[in-house]
């Protein structure tokens, strides 16, 4: 049946091409990531970051994980005028490339840039009532992190998530090989997936993302 049929690669081809182009900050900081080797998302996952703040109208959005500031900027085009980004992030250097490009869109006042460990701001951040928390940092604390976050939420708010694919490694048989991120990931996706105040689910988009809503 064709809905039943496997993404393929033409699948992917297809799609990459019927999307117009991203804007030309956006390709040239694409650019800059891969070429440096940062981790970036996916574009896919960029356009879908871009469309959530849009529909939600979203004011007020946490990102943990900047580096480059490739997502935030992303989520930062689709901001209502209103609209704030609290990003975390302890590098400074990789963030003043981040904020290069953001004061060049124009969008570096509705940013802030924390450059601590998330783990040490995210007890004692005050802001509240969250509409996006958007996670892409180090993967053996994504844990702490959706503990942390959660509780910032607005009721229907959501979090989403980075990497819950990785690469394809999460989804093979465990061994005692595996590094430790890996495991921390397969953890990770059963945590989030059975959360009590979470409606969550793990789309293959990217390198797999994460969405979960908050119910309670």
């Amino acid at each position: 049946m064709p809905g039943g049929k496997p993404r393929t690669v033409g699948d992917l081809e297809y799609l990459h091409g019927l999307h117009p182009d991203p804007p030309p900050l956006l390709l040239e900081l694409e650019t800059l990531g891969r070429g440096d080797r940062i981790p970036i998302v996916s574009r896919s996952t960029g356009r879908l970051l871009s469309t959530l703040v849009h529909a939600m109208q979203a004011n007020r959005v946490l990102e943990i994980g900047t580096a480059y500031g490739y997502s935030t900027l992303w989520m930062a085009l689709a901001l209502p005028p209103a609209g704030r980004i609290w990003t975390i992030d302890p590098d400074r250097k990789r963030t003043e490339i981040a904020l290069d490009f953001l004061r060049r869109a124009d969008k570096a006042d509705a940013v802030e840039v924390i450059n601590q460990p998330a783990l040490e701001v995210l007890p004692t951040f005050p802001q509240r009532n969250l509409d996006i928390v958007f996670i892409d940092a180090l993967k053996d604390e994504y844990e702490g992190y959706l503990d942390l976050a959660v509780p910032l939420l607005k009721r229907s708010g959501l979090v989403i998530v980075d990497n819950l694919l990785w690469s394809g490694l999460s989804a093979q048989t465990p061994s005692p090989g595996d590094d430790r991120d890996t495991v921390a990931l397969r953890a990770f996706n059963r945590k989030f997936l059975n959360h009590p105040l979470l409606d969550a689910t793990i789309i293959p988009l990217g390198d797999g993302t994460g969405i979960g809503a908050r119910i309670a």
